[in-house]
């Protein structure tokens, strides 16, 4: 026994071997299990250890990866000098006991058992057991009088073996191991015995030459130096025979326990081994005085004694030490077990083996670990399981619950809330999705009946009672002590695991049977049966879940039940999973998991991004194993299918390498096995394998393939499930990263000979691809890499077998552990270099779960899917294209507004060939002008898709619609500036025509003026009779003036109608008609030879009269629109609004089946108004431009000038103003004009009200809202029937009161205003200086020259009317500079004579149709898009630019809201079309040929439409609301009979309706 002394000091050699270990702080039992699953730079990558303290992290590190390298790290280098003398004895007699470098390994195992807390003592003992290495049965304490029983810590090992007894039936027995009733040996030694026990034992173990070292013995590393603290250490470990008998070594498991250390110093650990054990081998040289009294003290000594001796042949007094105690034992010769000299170790342990084999039929009782627990407390041993005590006390309790019961009826009774009714309920939702209608009900009241049975099932789940096991697991697991918590839930897990075991294992052996017979229907009850009779902690965790979503319902038990998100989240965070998908009723808890996760984002301080990660294979091909490896974790590996869906688990990153990896968490998804070979053959197999997969990849950032090479048929099932989730993904814009793991694949050469086998891979995933793509009408996708990037050398990895021998004797592979490290390492590393998007957080994981799920339930997955993410995202970049496109139009419209006035301001004088070149030369910078924009709108959308913060990887599918509608706006605005240039050359060349008129009689007027006034000179008449003689001149002058030549505008339109209608066979019609003018003016009637379809002559005129009023209404405002300007008309009017009639008769063709004759009689009639009204537009410009009417204009300045000359009066000011009212007013007010069409624009697009125009999805939800909060239901007709025009009057009565508000048009008109006279007074000053900057000479002829300056240094700006101000200055006597003061003078009282106009002038209206770019028109273009409507209900399509591929709403409506009718009833249909699509309806129409055809095939008719389902029941309750409210007076406009709308529509109020658009548009 130890001293006083000895054991005063052992606590300090204790701790000063932790202290060198760098453990002291964490003893005793202070390190965790999930400090140690954290993701840090030490767990990827592999540093050599260069100190003491690294050696126990880099041993548990290895032990995680089950690496049985790890006990091989216990020393460092010894790097002696190569100079030193190889020998010198010194070196190696030397005491190295002061030697810290190194550890022995047991001292190492020992301490870090002292360091763990219990459950990390459990894992660590589990990864021991796997990598076959013996594990601590009893744990010294440092000072041998106490040592603990190790129960707990073993508690988690499972064995599977098969006894020789069960061999022929291919059985096994699957138990733990602590409750597992097998022979117990035990092996202790005397004194220095100099045989190795350890040593011997391993070779008792191992088989042949396959010796494995099961216990470290003192030939292995660090295995001869001194231990310093694991004396008294006794482990165990465990012989299980695999059922061949030429394999194994004992025929049933055996158990086999080491006392380190001398018996004599660990007596207390020997006497209860001596007591518990079926036999106890004693290792010995000799035997002295104690150990002989020690030895015949033992009770049953002669039968449970055997001795091993190993003799000095030169010391005989040894052995007679030992003969002498065999026969005071009174051993048999059989249990004397001698080595001789001669005989070596391996041949010597055959001996032992044999001896053991023979006791063992000797055998009567047997007893397991846990029963040995009395004994340890009776021999005053500490057991380690004190501490969980009362937990395990309360899991026994739960589960005396169960009694004689089945558990089937145990969980009906304890476990009642995901029984029948959720699963019905599972049901019920999947039945809501997919509308497979038997009863003769509408579709909408078929769904009404679903969710009202959907209610009533939550009524009685609302009714349970908490049951006694829930309240009781609830209690305890909310209790503060985590500690107590888990202690609590891993008692449950051993419980209710042994339990099912024994349950299972009979129904397993029945299953197994029936699968070779293949009876479909029996396996798929054996199955249910399996599920039904499985029972574990996950089943209570999945009825706290449903019992918080049930009682969220109520409001008095709400508050009960509101921690467990909280404490569910605070689980995860200490490292249990989370069920994700309850695979039993193949259902989501979609508010459980959403609250428990935002509880966690909330704990983590809102910084939680994720990296998602799954493993999808066949069922028992090792994936658990695989995540297990990888990370450390513990996911149930089983030999049976009992759990079912996905459950994930969440691993912390640390801070060292948060930073580069860029998320805060991994989340690890493990799910079952697909395509299970025995449930095949049921029929929903497929189906349910394809949902999990396209859940859990869509789901993942990365995804990995697991491929067992001995499961090839299964494997290409696999694939072609995994090639259709990934597929799906891509179409919905997910870009997961895909690696196939080959497992069981060894070799040094295995990665270039399974070169064939990856290409073959590759040509199986592009063939399955090209299935996928066939199932999901992709034909475009032809390649594996067309879906995700994929490469042969990066994306596949070969894993060698798990088993190094044959299980279940066989360690872990150490290539195993290695390959799975490495591929660890290769992932993490590739990650974060490769990271294209910024990183999900939990919100975002959530709304795309839910999402998912949403889309998985439908049948047709891709067409069914809407994510709000996504819908932010594409609605965020509509936002930034609008406005870019916005730039690119602004830009293009200023350059032509500059293009424009350097036309007008070319030279009167120049030939027409100048201005031709001009206007040539301006059309070839278009194209560079256009080029320019484009390229810069291009290279902001690329901009965009680098960005990392707004999901635009989830919008990548979209990035070519917005390129093919820059490129389609690049040539509409092309179109446009090339048509603005030739109009201007022809408003040029008119001008010049009325100019060359005026200026020829205005030298005549001149000429008179100028001959009345050296008649009249030398006598002085008054002023009567001096204008009476004016006025006589002047109507003398004007007496023969011409005018200009009107234009036949009504033939020019015929003309070019004609030329329309060209290839159309419709000429022989046009020929016939003289006068174009007479056309249009009674009401367009529809006729019967309109249309083709004998069907809609009868049924759909009404529909076809209001559709083409429509067109002529649209037209008509065109054709008003133009006629506004103050242009004359020109043939590009025509040809835009045969184009505009065009695109709007598109629909007409499809829809109404419309013919030639129903386009020529319409034409004509909405030409026959252009004609009129273009006429009258020309007919005003000839006036405004007529020379009489300008003359006229100018004649009071004429008499002025006339009397001030005759009266020799100063007229400096009056000429001053005079050119400032004639001349610059007008430039100035046109510059205004000019631009503030696109300033109206900026300031709306730019103000507050910015958003109702930001996208086409924000605009809908703004005129919408705005028409509920009306209530008038005239609007609704408008916006319903006549969208196009409703809209441009929204817009336009929006302008109106924008722009009246605060006077705002004012202040943008005063703005130009500053602008431009503050060019003018600048030129003004500029213009009265000569090029040395002095002012120009004080004479009459410096006025002329400062105007012609004037005019240069204003060309850019404004158009000076050369015209104007040669008749204002006519006969000017004034001299230059007080000519320059009256004009700065003049110009400021025009500023302010406008500034008063502005601000008293309220006709907006006026203003705007003025304007030759109408704010009106362009807002129109950045809401209206497409202008195509849903073929079903006519809701207009927001996608955002021009050309897209696909039109889609965010909202559908009832279709009868469309005009859309019962033909045998006539009754206004009320299904929505996001209903239709994904029922078992039909449809039939023109397009059809008047087939009927499956509406959730509408897309061989209409492919350019995407029709998903609603995001929520809630989100069509708008237009319900809408159709119940008005229904008789829908069916009164539209000649139908009222809807048979669901009832419980009519309990919709205007506030859910409100609120339900609100979810449609995605407004929080």
């Amino acid at each position: 026994m130890s001293t006083v002394n000895k054991e005063g000091q052992e606590p300090a050699v204790l701790l000063n071997f932790l202290s060198k270990l760098g453990l002291k702080k964490f003893y005793p039992n202070k390190l965790t299990l999930r400090s140690l699953l954290e993701i840090n730079k030490n767990s990827i990558y592999e540093e050599a250890v260069l100190s003491v303290e690294e050696i126990p992290w880099c041993f548990l590190r290895k032990l995680f990866k089950i690496n049985a390298e790890c006990r091989n790290l216990t020393q460092l280098s010894n790097n002696y000098d190569e100079n030193n003398d190889l020998f010198d004895l010194d070196l190696y007699t030397a005491d190295d006991s002061a030697d810290d470098n190194e550890v022995n390994p047991l001292d190492l195992i020992v301490a870090l058992f002292l360091c763990a807390d219990s459950f990390l003592q459990q894992e660590m003992a589990l990864k021991m057991s796997m990598c076959q290495f013996s594990v601590p049965f009893m744990l010294p304490h440092g000072n041998n009088s106490q040592c603990t029983l190790m129960l707990w810590a073993l508690r988690d090992i499972v064995k599977e073996w098969c006894p020789h007894a069960l061999s022929e039936s291919r059985g096994f027995v699957e138990d733990n191991i602590v409750q597992a009733n097998i022979p117990f040996y035990s092996f202790v030694r005397l004194k220095h015995c100099s045989l190795s026990k350890s040593q011997i034992l391993n070779h008792v173990l191992s088989r042949g030459q396959q010796n494995h070292n099961i216990f470290i013995h003192r030939d292995v590393e660090g295995g001869s130096l001194d231990r310093r603290i694991a004396n008294g250490l006794v482990e165990v470990c465990w012989y299980l025979p695999c059922g061949r008998e030429n394999l194994d070594i004992f025929p049933e498991p055996v158990a086999f326990a080491n006392l380190r250390g001398d018996i004599y110093e660990s007596l207390a650990q020997f006497t209860f081994l001596f007591q518990v054990s079926t036999a106890t081998f004693v290792f010995l040289d000799k035997v002295e005085e104690n150990e002989h009294k020690i030895l015949t003290s033992l009770p049953e000594a002669s039968s449970k004694l055997f001795l091993v001796v190993n003799p000095k042949a030169e010391n005989k007094m040894d052995m007679m030490s030992v003969k002498k105690t065999c026969q005071d034992l009174d051993l048999p010769q059989t249990k004397v077990k001698i080595k001789d000299s001669r005989v070596n170790v391996a041949e010597f342990s055959k001996k032992l083996c044999a001896a053991i084999k023979a006791s063992l039929f000797d055998v009567k009782t047997t007893i397991s670990i846990v029963n040995m627990v009395g004994k340890a407390v009776e021999l005053g041993l500490s057991v380690d399981e004190s501490k969980s005590a009362k937990q395990m006390k309360v899991a026994d309790e739960i589960m005396d619950g169960i009694g004689v019961r089945s558990i089937s009826h145990y969980k009906k009774q304890q476990l009642p809330l995901q029984g029948d009714n959720w699963k019905r309920l599972s049901l019920l939702e999947k039945k809501e999705c997919r509308m497979k209608v038997s009863s003769t009900s509408g579709l909408e009241e078929y769904k009404s009946q679903l969710q009202a049975e959907k209610q009533k099932l939550r009524e009685e789940q609302r009714k349970q009672k908490l049951s006694k096991g829930m309240k009781s697991f609830i209690e305890n697991l909310s209790t503060n002590d985590k500690e107590k918590r888990d202690f609590f839930l891993k008692s449950m897990k051993f419980k209710f695991n042994t339990h099912s075991r024994d349950k299972l294992s009979v129904l397993r052996s029945k299953f197994k049977e029936q699968c070779k017979r293949k009876d479909a229907k029996l396996i798929a009850e054996l199955d249910q049966a399996l599920l039904d009779s499985s029972l574990g902690t996950e089943h209570y965790m999945r009825e706290m879940g449903l019992i918080y979503e049930v009682f969220l319902q109520s409001e008095e038990s709400a508050d009960e039940m509101s921690h467990l998100p909280a404490l569910a989240a605070e689980m995860l965070l200490d490292g249990y999973p989370l069920e994700l998908l309850d695979g039993d009723a193949s259902n989501v808890p979609e508010r459980w998991v959403t609250d428990v996760l935002m509880e966690l984002h909330k704990m983590v301080g809102e910084k939680s991004r994720l990296l998602v990660l799954t493993v999808l294979g066949v069922q028992s091909t090792g994936k658990s194993t695989l995540l297990n490896t990888m990370f450390g974790v513990q996911f149930p590996v089983s030999s049976g299918r009992c759990t079912r869906g996905a459950f994930m688990l969440f691993l912390k990153v640390g801070e060292d390498i948060k930073r580069d990896l860029n998320f805060d968490f991994i989340i690890l998804i493990d799910t079952e096995g697909l395509k299970s070979p025995e449930l095949a053959q049921l029929e929903d197999s497929y189906e349910h394998d394809n949902q999990l997969a396209t859940f859990v990849i869509g789901l993942s950032d990365v995804t990995i393939i697991n491929i067992a090479m001995e499961n090839a048929i299964e494997m290409k099932d696999v694939l072609q499930i995994a090639a259709h989730a990934f597929l799906r993904m891509k179409q919905i814009g997910k870009k997961p990263v895909c690696h196939f793991v080959h497992q069981n694949v060894a070799g040094v050469s295995a990665h270039a000979k399974s070169m064939t086998e990856r290409k073959h891979l590759l040509d199986q995933l592009n063939e399955m691809t090209q299935i996928a793509a066939e199932m999901e009408r992709q034909p475009s996708i032809q390649a594996f890499t067309d879906v995700l990037d994929y490469d042969m050398e990066q994306n596949n990895w070969n894993i060698p077998g798990l088993w190094h021998g044959t299980p279940p004797m066989a360690p872990v592979n150490t290539g195993y552990s290695e390959a799975v490290a490495e591929f660890k390492r290769n992932l993490l590393v590739t990650l974060k270099r490769d990271r294209s998007s910024e990183a999900s957080q939990i919100p975002e994981f959530l709304e795309w779960m839910r999402s998912l799920w949403k889309a998985v339930k439908y049948e047709n997955f891709i067409f069914s899917f809407r994510n709000t993410l996504v819908a932010h995202a594409y609605n965020n970049l509509c936002k930034e294209f609008n406005q870019w496109e916005w730039e690119f139009r602004r830009e293009i419209l200023s350059w032509l507004k500059e293009a424009e006035l350097e036309i007008l301001n070319t030279d009167n004088e120049s030939q027409m060939e100048t201005w031709n070149r001009l206007v040539t030369s301006k059309k070839s910078e278009v194209p560079d002008k256009i080029e320019l924009q484009q390229k810069i709108i291009k290279e902001k959308l690329c901009a965009y898709y680098k960005r990392k913060d707004r999901h635009v990887n989830l919008i990548e599918k979209y990035k070519t619609d917005f390129l093919n509608s820059i490129n389609s706006l690049a040539n509409e605005i092309k179109r446009l500036a090339c048509t603005k240039l030739d109009c201007v050359l022809e408003l040029k060349i008119g001008l010049k025509k009325a100019q060359d008129i005026q200026r020829k009689y205005r030298d005549v007027i001149e000429e008179q003026v100028m001959k009345l006034l050296t008649d009249c000179k030398d006598s002085r008449l008054p002023d009567e009779q001096v204008t009476q003689e004016f006025e006589k001149m002047w109507a003398k002058a004007t007496e023969n003036l011409p005018g200009l030549t009107e234009r036949d505008v009504s033939a020019c339109i015929l003309n070019q109608l004609r030329k329309h209608f060209s290839n159309h066979n419709a000429n022989e019609k046009l020929q016939n008609i003289d006068e174009l003018s007479k056309m249009g003016k009674d009401q367009f009637k529809i006729r019967w030879n309109h249309t083709d379809c004998f069907v809609k002559k009868f049924l759909w005129s009404a529909d076809l009269q209001s559709f083409a009023d429509n067109i002529i209404e649209t037209s008509t405002q065109f054709i008003l629109d133009k006629m506004n300007t103050n242009e004359d008309y020109h043939e590009s009017f025509t040809r835009d609004l045969l184009e505009q009639m065009d695109e709007s008769l598109q629909h007409g063709y499809t829809h109404y089946n419309t013919n030639a004759q129903f386009e020529i009689d319409l034409k004509l009639h909405i030409c026959g108004i252009a004609s009129r009204e273009f006429l009258k537009m020309h007919r005003k410009f000839i006036s405004d431009n007529d020379s009489r009417n300008q003359l006229e204009k100018y004649k009071p300045q004429y008499l002025s000038d006339f009397l001030d000359l005759y009266k020799q009066r100063d007229h400096c000011q009056r000429k001053a103003a005079e050119f400032v009212r004639c001349c610059i007013k007008p430039a100035v007010e046109e510059y205004i004009r000019r631009f503030l069409g696109i300033n109206i624009v900026d300031e709306i697009v730019t103000s507050s009200s910015s958003a109702e125009y930001s996208s086409r999805s924000l605009f809908q939800y703004n005129i919408q809202k705005e028409l509920l909060q009306n209530d008038d239901f005239n609007s609704f007709v408008k916006y319903i029937s006549k969208y196009e025009i409703y809209v441009k009057d929204w817009i336009f009565q929006h302008i109106l009161q924008k722009m009246s508000e605060d006077k705002a048009l004012c202040k943008l008109k005063n703005k130009q205003l500053q602008v431009i006279v503050k060019k003018i007074i600048e030129a003004t000053e500029r213009a009265s200086k000569g090029v040395d900057g002095v002012l120009l000479p004080d004479t009459q002829r410096s006025i002329t020259e400062l105007i012609t300056k004037m005019r240069i240094y204003l060309i850019k700006d404004i158009s000076l009317s050369v015209e104007a101000e040669r008749r204002t200055l006519f006969q000017i006597q004034s001299t230059c500079h007080p000519f320059i003061n009256s004009l700065k003078t003049s110009i400021e009282d025009l500023q302010k004579q406008l500034q008063e106009e502005f601000s008293s002038s309220d006709n907006i209206t006026q203003t705007l149709n003025k304007l030759p770019n109408k704010p009106q028109d362009e807002l129109f273009r950045r809401v209206f898009g497409c202008g195509q409507k849903c073929p079903f209900c006519k809701v207009p399509c927001e996608a955002g630019g021009k050309k897209h591929k696909l039109h889609h709403a965010s909202v559908h409506r009832p279709q009868g809201l469309g005009s859309y009718r019962n033909i045998d009833s006539q009754k206004l249909v009320e299904t929505l079309c996001t209903t239709s699509v994904y029922g078992e309806r039909v449809f039939r129409n023109t397009d059809t040929k008047e087939e009927w055809h499956p509406y959730k095939e509408y897309t061989t008719y209409y492919p350019d439409w995407h029709i998903p389902p609603d995001p929520s029941i809630e989100a069509s309750d708008y237009w319900k609301y809408v159709l119940v409210k008005y229904n008789d007076r829908f069916a009164k406009e539209y000649k139908a009979n009222p809807a048979d709308v669901p009832e419980a529509w009519r309990c919709i109020t205007k506030e859910q309706a409100l609120k339900g658009l609100k979810v449609a548009f995605n407004i929080k």
